[in-house]
């Protein structure tokens, strides 16, 4: 692990000094679990959430923000029966829907209802254009289209890239471009809106944030502009992959997936246990 920034540094110091007013917020897909072809089969990873245990119960809040649903987040966390996560909070579909730990609710606002139109035309779009083979994922406030089992990924992201704009566009919704799936979503809320909540509401001196993908620029440029405006110190970490470099600039610390971020939580949970 090497932290290449100077505030970086100072955040992590800041952090050993006094963990209780430390956020620590983690993305799912790439930074809690391995980016797999299946998104339904994304267990997080036993090492990855051992670590954020370690960290839970010594620091203010544990929180995950992800595009996910809330629920689905929570299972394929097995969030609901970490009892080392102290007071966590899952922001699920960009911090449309949240899971509070102490509670246990769920709070799911109503789906427009331009997601299940566009859902429905999605199939004779994709058969269309001869790529009826990627997978579409519904997640109640937003729909995914993945292209990662096809045979040139990447080649067929593109193809699709200016059609799910423009069918965004008639029923009312943005488009959200990460690792190989573009989501069709609500207007609204980014990660970056979640970050500020949960900023509000905690009142960390200090925030460490882990991503991976474009979906995290926002929370990134938050966190940035809370730390360059004063309020907090901060850590922003980059769980890298050869998929995708959008967050590599603009990280204080680049780590090797899944398990480059577990490792870099445990040590700093071995600094915390002195």
């Amino acid at each position: 692990m090497h932290i290449t920034s100077d505030a970086g540094r100072a955040a992590w110091s800041a952090i050993v000094a006094d963990p209780a007013s430390t956020l620590v917020c983690s993305d799912f897909d790439g930074v809690l679990s391995p980016i797999v072809p299946n998104p339904d089969e994304a267990w997080a990873s036993e090492a990855t959430l051992g670590a954020l245990e370690r960290l839970g119960g010594r620091v203010a809040k544990v929180a995950v923000v992800t595009g996910r649903p809330a629920r689905q987040a929570v299972r394929l966390g097995r969030l609901d029966a970490r009892d080392g996560l102290g007071s966590a909070s899952v922001l699920g579909l960009y911090g449309f829907e949240r899971w509070d730990a102490g509670t246990g609710a769920f709070d799911e606002p109503e789906a427009p209802a331009g997601v299940a139109e566009a859902a429905a035309e999605l199939p004779a779009l994709l058969a269309g254009l001869d790529l009826s083979g990627a997978r579409i994922e519904y997640k109640r406030l937003s729909v995914g289209v993945h292209t990662r089992e096809l045979p040139d990924p990447a080649g067929a992201f593109e193809r699709l890239t200016a059609p799910l704009a423009e069918l965004a566009g008639r029923h009312g919704l943005q488009t959200e471009p990460g690792r190989l799936v573009m989501e069709l979503r609500a207007r609204g809320l980014d990660k970056g809106d979640a970050i500020h909540r949960l900023v509000d509401e905690v009142e960390p001196t200090t925030i460490m944030y882990a991503g991976d993908d474009l979906g995290d620029l926002p929370a990134f440029r938050a966190v940035r502009d809370l730390r360059d405006s004063g309020r907090v110190k901060a850590l922003l970490i980059c769980s890298g992959s050869d998929e995708q470099d959008a967050l590599v600039a603009v990280s204080d610390v680049v780590v090797d997936g899944p398990d480059g971020v577990a490792a870099l939580w445990n040590a700093l949970a071995d600094e915390l246990a002195g």
